[in-house]
């Protein structure tokens, strides 16, 4: 047997692979003994079919499998050896006047290359990384939530300013008839306003949908209807009141904060201050993480120039999936797959260049960590060692809910690598203005 490779240029070679009868002939001997032994034809015991005869009726496929056995080890073998770094698969080069009956076997193989680049961890332009703030504004708005929660509910004859109204909105055309809770602040402008202001139980209001919250996401939940739908929702609706409410708001006192921190380490209103900025502040730095990772990475695409044997993984992208595309639907996935390509090879190559390697252990660890903080929100605070590495072995047999955790930690790892080699434009920004600026 002999393999050569034949480069096309920097992105594209051929690998040639020969097989003569004497690579694969003691293997297909082999089988077809085996055969004999367990072979049922009649006419003839157990174990003597003339070896003439089976040949005859199996020899041909068993050397046809045996080849294909050989020829798919020989080539994995050979891109190992060769430590060739390809991209998809290798395709087989089809031949016209391929004969089975012929005394060797010549096999061709397509192969793309990755492309060799380098990557530049400080661009021109610098990304921004955002540091995220919790506003006086935010931390009494959160006090007030808490308040609320924790609050006495009370009836009210007429509704205020300050009230919550029960009813039903009603639209026969688009089938609304849902039934919800909302609260007199969220409504939108004087004229609304003055419509529920002083109404009561019993009541019917007639209103339109246009401009009747001061966020449409309310809109959305009161009418229960998709997100889609509620943008530019303009139709009258009836809304029948049937309970009018208002919370009266828990005192700020030792007994709140003992409800809300169980470990009393809350003891004033500054405390309790402190300790939602605190933990604000925590949840904003996740998003801040995410947002940075994400700008980092369209960063390095942009600015990492390299070419793709595109041609090669259009035409790979036709047979590599369950389903085979034709020319146009493979071009057109290819295009929307590209970009994350690039990334792949950038990504790859960072961890390579900067030995940033994950260990199955590490693995494991930030599985029972996912573990442990979703028993928490269960009230499980102190779960056993055992337990954990019982459903982190199960969580990780999944080989989708592996390759998840295992993409989330990387990300983390290199987001820790960015941080200490690359440079930042570094911006201090409340929450609402990073909702405002990133997400537009």
């Amino acid at each position: 047997m002999n393999i050569t490779k034949e480069n096309v240029d920097a992105l594209n070679a051929v690998v040639k692979v020969d097989i003569v009868a004497e690579d694969y002939q003691d293997k297909v001997t082999k089988v077809l003994n085996d055969y004999r032994k367990t072979a049922n034809i009649p006419g003839f015991r157990k174990g003597n079919v003339p070896m003439g005869m089976v040949k005859k009726q199996y020899g041909k496929s068993v050397m046809i499998d045996e080849v294909n056995k050989l020829l798919q080890e020989s080539l994995n073998k050979f891109l190992v050896e060769e430590k060739l770094d390809i991209l998809g698969n290798p395709l087989p080069r089809v031949q016209e006047d391929f004969n089975w009956d012929a005394d060797k076997f010549s096999f061709e193989f397509e192969l793309g290359l990755a492309p060799e680049f380098d990557v530049n961890l400080q661009p021109k332009k610098k990304v921004t990384q955002y540091n995220i703030v919790a506003t006086d504004e935010l931390i009494e708005k959160e006090i007030e939530n808490i308040q609320s929660r924790y609050g006495k509910m009370s009836a009210k004859e007429e509704a205020t300013e300050e009230t919550n109204i029960t009813g039903t909105f009603v639209n026969e055309e688009k089938e609304i008839n849902k039934k919800s809770t909302i609260s007199v602040k969220d409504i939108k402008g004087k004229t609304n306003l003055k419509k529920f202001v002083g109404a009561k139980v019993g009541d019917v209001l007639e209103l339109k949908t246009k401009n009747l919250f001061k966020d449409e996401h309310k809109l959305q939940g009161a009418l229960g209807v998709s997100h889609d739908e509620v943008h530019d929702l303009d139709i009258p609706v009836t809304f029948t009141i049937e309970e009018i409410t208002e919370i009266e708001l828990a005192e700020l006192d030792q007994e709140l904060f003992d409800k809300l921190f169980a470990d009393g380490s809350v003891k004033t209103v500054t405390e309790l201050k402190d300790k939602i900025k605190e933990d604000a502040e925590k949840q904003f730095q996740q998003q801040a993480d995410q947002q940075l990772l994400n700008a980092i990475t369209e960063n390095l695409v942009d600015n990492t120039k390299f070419d793709l044997p595109a041609e090669f993984l259009q035409k790979w992208l036709q047979t590599a999936g369950e389903k085979e595309l034709t020319a146009e639907e493979a071009n057109e996935e290819y295009n929307k797959s590209e970009k994350g390509l690039r990334y792949q090879l950038i990504e790859g190559k960072i961890m390579k260049d900067n030995d940033i390697k994950l260990e199955y252990a590490e693995l494991v660890d930030y599985a029972k960590g996912f573990i442990k903080a979703q028993m928490a929100q269960f009230g499980n605070m102190n779960p056993e060692e055992k337990e954990l590495d019982d459903i982190a072995g199960r969580i990780l047999q999944n080989q989708d809910e592996a390759q998840k955790l295992q993409s989330q930690l990387i990300s983390q790892k290199l987001l820790a690598f960015y941080k200490e080699n690359m440079s930042f434009d570094t911006k201090e920004v409340s929450y609402e203005d990073f909702i405002k600026e990133v997400y537009k």
